[in-house]
């Protein structure tokens, strides 16, 4: 019984993540997307979700239980907030600051604005080379404006979109100041990274509420089938497992609204409506 519990377990989690999957939209301006089960971050989330869905499976013989536990597994990351996709975000910001200030020496020197590209693609900031060494390899079989349009796509960053208008208006001749203009987009794209930090020192306090909350939460439940498994025995029944659907939807409401209060609200990117290659 018990093994038949755990495969009844992870074969709910497993429907879960696949309705979470189909559910999920893929945007429109990545014409290549990678395999949604291929990273190692989406695999941790899965071992996460198939575990905890099967275990609370196991000890409660809940299937409420059951589906709370694997949905908690797999979106506990976004709910307590990634460090890691911090971390990443605010990399690529400092990146293109770094890449821009390059972009700007580079012109100089350069003989032209394809030129200063394809210097600078070879020693990019490591957190935006792929994107910067694809657009020197577009340079070579598509004109400067798509290739550029492209690259802001794969980018998808507010500052790199204003460094990609600016190249573009200044390879049609507009701008006679181009580093100078660049200069002050890479001092942007600074402030931006440092503001960034303020406000998650400030936010700090918010997504520990959270994890602190559903910690608690969890060894309350935990400990109560431990040491007084009797006191849950009216969550048996049907109407006991509605009310429990019930309590954990008011409960994810709840952890999902205090989570987004913690969340750093990046700017609107303005190129977005024309990332295919069409002008915006």
């Amino acid at each position: 019984m018990t093994a038949v519990a755990a495969l009844a377990g992870a074969g709910v989690g497993l429907g879960l993540l696949l309705i979470a999957g189909g559910l999920r939209r893929r945007p429109a301006t990545s014409p290549d997307p990678p395999p949604a089960w291929g990273d190692r971050r989406t695999r941790r989330r899965l071992a996460a979700a198939l575990v905890l869905g099967a275990g609370a499976l196991v000890v409660t013989r809940w299937p409420v239980a059951a589906l709370a536990a694997g949905l908690g597994g797999w979106w506990w990351p976004d709910l307590a907030g990634s460090r890691t996709a911090h971390q990443r975000s605010m990399a690529r910001t400092e990146a293109v600051a770094v890449w821009t200030e390059m972009l700007r020496d580079t012109m100089a020197g350069a003989h032209g604005l394809e030129e200063a590209i394809a210097t600078t693609a070879t020693v990019a900031p490591a957190a935006i080379f792929p994107e910067v060494t694809a657009l020197a390899v577009r340079l070579e079989r598509q004109p400067l404006d798509a290739a550029l349009a492209a690259f802001a796509a794969d980018l998808s960053h507010p500052t790199g979109d204003l460094v990609v208008v600016s190249l573009r208006v200044a390879a049609q001749g507009s701008v006679g100041e181009l580093g100078a203009l660049l200069g002050t987009l890479a001092q942007a794209a600074r402030d931006e990274a440092a503001m960034r930090l303020r406000v998650d020192a400030a936010r700090a306090r918010l997504r520990t509420s959270v994890r602190v909350i559903a910690s608690c939460t969890a060894a309350t439940g935990a400990g109560l089938l431990v040491l007084n498994r009797s006191y849950l025995d009216a969550y048996d029944g049907a109407l006991g497992q509605s009310v429990l659907a019930l309590f954990a939807v008011c409960w994810a409401f709840a952890l999902t609204w205090l989570s987004r209060m913690g969340r750093f609200v990046a700017p609107e990117r303005f190129l977005a409506a024309g990332a295919s290659g069409e002008a915006p």
